[in-house]
């Protein structure tokens, strides 16, 4: 598990990219949403040290993760929207830089691969942008690290390809395993979170998991404007609205209206709701 503790980062000059953040982060599909800027690729990168907290800090299993300890290097991935591959193959990479990591299963990265219509064998320096994103996935997934941090999956995919992707993760993704997506198309993967990270202005506003979120508040449509709502907003001739669930209504969750709620200018009193009735049971 992650250890969070009044985590921050500032650029040369004194701008925040992360600011405080203090949280525990488990097992589980985490999903981390956030407007452009809002910190989310640099607290990925503390996550996998490549980014030294400038103060704060951050403990993978009580080890300090910016010590870059080698067992604790390989245990963490992190696969970057900016990731490039320094070998010409994804199995020669699986080759070289796959030893490192005690639990890589080669013939789960082949069969990955396989789904995307790759062999592994192809040039990087051949394929496409989308094409080049599905080889990397297929090869992070089967590092089998106990964490994977992957920034924008999606980016580069067409419609069927994301519905591969879906698969991919189910196959290759332990219960044991922490797995933090970020990305701004929620609804490529939205069936698999179990967990919702919110980021706002260097803060981490919001995180748990769904069914907590769930317990505290409701997404309702209704024809006209719902009266006590934390957050609305019309939706092609009705109202889509987030409520207090204090009847203890059955929904789903809606990430889209979540995220909006969440970027509101009034956003932070239903933030606020949510993580004051947790905090108080």
């Amino acid at each position: 598990m992650y250890h969070l503790d009044n985590l921050s980062y500032e650029y040369s000059r004194g701008r925040s990219a992360v600011a405080g953040v203090t949280a525990d982060i488990g097992p589980g599909l985490h999903l981390l949403v956030g407007e452009n800027g809002a910190g989310k690729t640099t607290l990925l990168r503390l996550l996998s040290s490549l980014c030294f907290p400038t103060s704060g800090s951050c403990t993978y299993d009580g080890a300090d993760v910016s010590l870059r300890r080698p067992d604790s290097l390989s245990r963490i991935f992190f696969m970057g929207d900016d990731l490039e591959c320094p070998f010409s193959s994804i199995a020669q990479m699986a080759r070289c830089h796959g030893q490192f990591y005690t639990d890589f299963n080669h013939e789960l990265m082949y069969a990955n691969l396989a789904d995307f219509g790759l062999t592994g064998k192809e040039k990087i320096h051949t394929l496409s942008f989308g094409m080049r994103r599905k080889a990397y996935i297929s090869y992070a997934l089967a590092l089998r690290t106990p964490v994977l941090l992957l920034d924008e999956p999606t980016n580069g995919m067409d419609i069927n390809s994301k519905k591969i992707l879906r698969q991919v993760l189910t196959r290759s993704v332990t219960d044991d395993a922490t797995v933090i997506i970020s990305t701004h198309n929620v609804h490529d993967l939205d069936s698999l979170f179990e967990n919702v990270m919110i980021m706002h202005g260097g803060r981490l506003r919001l995180c748990m998991p769904v069914w907590r979120i769930l317990e505290r508040v409701a997404f309702v449509s209704s024809a006209a404007p719902v009266s006590g709502a934390l957050y609305q907003e019309p939706d092609r001739g009705s109202f889509k609205a987030i409520i207090p669930n204090s009847a203890g209504l059955d929904t789903d969750i809606d990430y889209r209206l979540l995220y909006s709620a969440a970027m509101s200018p009034t956003g932070h009193i239903m933030l606020d709701y949510i993580n004051t009735q947790i905090s108080q049971q």
